[in-house]
This record gives C-alpha cells, sequence and structure tokens, in this order.
C-alpha cells in the first residue's frame, strides 16, 4: 500500500503555483471591476488545484502504462514507473480525484449562479466535464493528445482563457474583449512551461513515440518556439495595459519578466536537456509572480 509521501510526490506540487495563476489574474480584474467574493475566489482556487493534480495523476499513469517513462527520461522519477504504486491503485487515485474536483466544482458553480441562472450553470458544469475529460486524454487512451503535439493549445485554452475569462465571469457574469489579452499572457507562459519540460524531454520522446511540439520543431526551432509564446506573452500584458491605463503601477508586471528575461540566455546556449529542469520552476514561479503583479496592478 503506497504511503502518503508517494501519493503527494506524484500529486507533483511544484506545479501548483502555475495551475491556479489565471485564476488569480481573474479575480483581481473582477476585483478592480466592482465584484468579490471570497467564497468563489477559494473554491475556483480548489477547483483549479484538483484539475492541476487530476492531470498529473493521469499523466503518471498514461506515461507509465506506454513506456514513456523510463530509464532514458531525465526528469523526476514517477511513482507508476518506480513501481511505488500499481496500476489499479492510481486508477482509483484518478477516479476519487475526479470526483472530488468535480464536487467542488459544482459547489463553485452554484456559489456563483445559484438557482437564478440555468444556462451559466449548464455552461459551467459542461466546462468542468471538459475539464476533467481534457485533464485525462492528455496521455491516457490510444488518442492521447498530448502525443500529437496539442498539449500546448489545451493548456492555452484551460490555464489561460478559461482561468482567466471563467473566472471573471464567474464573478461579473460578463466578458470584455480585452480580457483576453492577458488570458493570452497566462496561457502563453504555461504553454512555456511545457514545453521546457518536453524540450527536456524530447530525446526519451522520440524513442516512445510522443510527438509533442518540441520532438516535431527539433532543437534550435524549439528555441525559437519558446521566444516566440515569452514575447507575445509580454506583448499581450502591455497591449492590456495600455488599453487600460490610468496609473503607471499597472506595469508592475514587468518585475516578473526579469527572471525569464536571463533564462531566456540560458534556453539559447543550452547543450544538455537535463540543465533545462530547473528552468521549469523558475517560469512556473515567475508566472505565478506575474499574476499577482499584474492582478495588484489593476487594483492599487
Amino acid at each position: 500500500m503506497p504511503n502518503l509521501k508517494t501519493y503527494i510526490q506524484a500529486a507533483r506540487l511544484r506545479t501548483l503555483p502555475l495551475s491556479v495563476s489565471g485564476i488569480i489574474v481573474g479575480s483581481f480584474l473582477a476585483y478592480a471591476s466592482g465584484y468579490s467574493n471570497w467564497k468563489i475566489v477559494v473554491l475556483a482556487l480548489l477547483t483549479t488545484v484538483g484539475f492541476q493534480i487530476l492531470s498529473n495523476f493521469a499523466n503518471d499513469y498514461g506515461d507509465g502504462i506506454k513506456g514513456t517513462d523510463n530509464k532514458d527520461r531525465i526528469g523526476p522519477e514517477r511513482a507508476l514507473q518506480s513501481g511505488a504504486i500499481t496500476q489499479k491503485q492510481l486508477k482509483t487515485t484518478i477516479l476519487i480525484t475526479a470526483i472530488i474536483t468535480l464536487l467542488i466544482a459544482l459547489a463553485l458553480i452554484f456559489v456563483s449562479f445559484g438557482f437564478d441562472n440555468p444556462l451559466y450553470t449548464l455552461l459551467f458544469f459542461i466546462l468542468g466535464i471538459a475539464s476533467i475529460a481534457a485533464a485525462i486524454k492528455y496521455t491516457i487512451g490510444n488518442n492521447a493528445y498530448g502525443y500529437s503535439g496539442l498539449g500546448d493549445l489545451f493548456v492555452l485554452l484551460f490555464f489561460g482563457f478559461l482561468s482567466v475569462v471563467g473566472t471573471y465571469f464567474l464573478f461579473t457574469k460578463q466578458i470584455h474583449w480585452t480580457l483576453f489579452l492577458p488570458a493570452f499572457s497566462v496561457g502563453l507562459l504555461s504553454v512555456g512551461v511545457l514545453h521546457l519540460n518536453n524540450m527536456r524531454d524530447r530525446e526519451s520522446d522520440i524513442k516512445a513515440n510522443k510527438n509533442t511540439m518540441a520532438v516535431k520543431l527539433g532543437v534550435e526551432k524549439s528555441k525559437k518556439y519558446f521566444y516566440f509564446l515569452i514575447g507575445f506573452s509580454f506583448l499581450f500584458a502591455i497591449f492590456y495595459v495600455n488599453y487600460h491605463y490610468n496609473k503607471a503601477w499597472q506595469f508592475i508586471f514587468v518585475f516578473a519578466y526579469i527572471p525569464i528575461i536571463k533564462q531566456l540566455k540560458r534556453v539559447l546556449k543550452n547543450k544538455e536537456p537535463k540543465n533545462l529542469d530547473p528552468e521549469l520552476k523558475i517560469l512556473a514561479l515567475s508566472t505565478f509572480l506575474f499574476a499577482i503583479l499584474f492582478g495588484l496592478g489593476q487594483i492599487l
């Protein structure tokens, strides 16, 4: 029977700050528009954390049974790969996590819409089911989209658009086109983290027929793609602030890009994929810092 430490390691807690970044931005933007509800904030954060942990468990299972997690892989050893947990135990854990997360999502939907907006309730229930399906289908199944290079698109949609715009809508029941600008910023930074991960694992993914964008593009084009992600994430944030400009404080998010800019140079010069592993944490935490600073810039 696996101990608690095994489950915690499989949950990959270091990925959680990145997962809540979009919720933070959406909540701050709603507050800046005059809307606040601490229950929505807490439940939205818990829901997103649940989806992320579910995705991590499913990723461990999917890559484990396909043999993608093997001795050639550079990153941390996974629970199924190491034998610390069995396939049956991990499948049970995935099911339990999905049920708990769905229940929290239902509570979030009820707090946000109650019985007054049945169409909104139905829409977000469908989005909740879609989020669970996306978390599981990333690596599980014969048609796992993570093996076809579509992981980047789904991260942009769920970590960017749904997290930022969806959270804002939970508060306000409104959508403004400019919300998609910071949603792009958070989404592209999140895709950047995934891409760094895939650049690190490129060689082992080739052997496992996992056709990520890093595999499809090759080493040098993957670096250019990474610069594109970072550059446009910055530009979208700048566009938003220029459109809604009131105070110079709104540009405080620029400080979050200082470690990212330094990172670009290291990625450019990188020759050893294993040296990209610490870069994941740097970009994930920088994205979290961006969310905090960008949000504060809108309300100060």
